[in-house]
């Protein structure tokens, strides 16, 4: 597979987002397994997990917990990035909350240290700013835990570019990357891609195919990709991703996944050639 880089990493340019496993609606153990190490055999060497994937309030850190029994399992495992973010949980009641405390940040990052197994987190990101806490608060903790070297390499999600700027200072210049929804119908984040790519850093699109409930509808929502997808003989899906590695070599897209036919797809899409004028028609119906 292509590759792209993430600070100092070098990645697959297509990553997995894990949280589709963990989640409602997710598959058995056995399946998800199969799909991670599908995605390893696929050339996949970055997969995006967070604490607060996860349903009951008693099983915090279901998909960190998954990803790392899938990895120890595969010969590959050892050269996979593993992205984990803090500052999102799920009471248990089906909700979502914030807490950018620095002292839950740091407590919340010691928790899947423990429960990936490893002495340093390859990628930790703030996964969501909350109102309550000054932003700068909530990432000086971040850069704590970097100086403390129990984090590789710091990134933030659900960012703003005013946030992007605010994060890069607080961290020394050591921000390597910024994690957004991004896709074709959810194209308010290209103005921190357009950042990102002028800084140089790492912007990985979370649900780049529209959400797991939408990504099976793209292309009769997007005819355009649907008309390229016909051209190639491939999916929407595998279009729509490669048109997005198009925008910036800063982009790593990380296409939710629970089946491993679907990360198979999505990961070719790192080696499928658009033509200009594909992607003029891409982007015209995008813009």
């Amino acid at each position: 597979m292509h590759t792209r880089r993430i600070g100092s990493v070098e990645v697959g340019a297509i990553g997995l987002g894990a949280m589709p496993m963990s989640i409602e609606g997710r598959p058995d153990e056995e399946r998800s397994v199969a799909t991670i190490h599908a995605a390893l055999d696929a050339g996949v060497t970055l997969i995006d997990t967070a604490d607060a994937y996860h349903i009951g309030a008693d099983e915090v850190g279901h998909n960190e917990s998954l990803v790392a029994k899938a990895l120890a399992s595969h010969s590959a495992g050892r050269e996979v990035l593993v992205a984990t973010k803090g500052g999102h949980l799920r009471p248990g009641d089906g909700s979502w909350t914030v807490d950018g405390r620095p002292e839950h940040l740091k407590r919340a990052c010691e928790r899947s240290l423990e429960r990936l197994g490893v002495e340093a987190i390859g990628l930790y990101q703030f996964h969501r700013p909350d109102p309550r806490v000054p932003y700068a608060e909530s990432v000086g903790a971040v850069a704590e835990l970097l100086d403390e070297g129990k984090i590789v390499q710091a990134g933030i999600s659900n960012a703003d570019p005013e946030q992007i700027r605010l994060a890069q200072e607080v961290l020394g210049g050591r921000l390597v990357s910024v994690q957004n929804q991004f896709s074709p119908a959810f194209l308010s984040s290209r103005p921190e891609l357009d950042l990102c790519a002028e800084l140089g850093i790492a912007f990985l699109p979370w649900s780049p195919l529209g959400g797991i409930s939408n990504a099976a509808a793209l292309g009769s929502r997007h005819l355009a990709f649907l008309s390229v997808a016909e051209e190639l003989d491939v999916s929407p899906q595998r279009v729509c991703l490669a048109w997005m590695l198009s925008l910036a070599p800063v982009v790593v897209p990380i296409p939710g996944s629970s089946r491993p036919e679907t990360i198979r797809d999505s990961a070719a899409a790192a080696e499928l050639e658009l033509s200009a004028e594909q992607l003029a028609r891409l982007n015209a119906a995008t813009s």
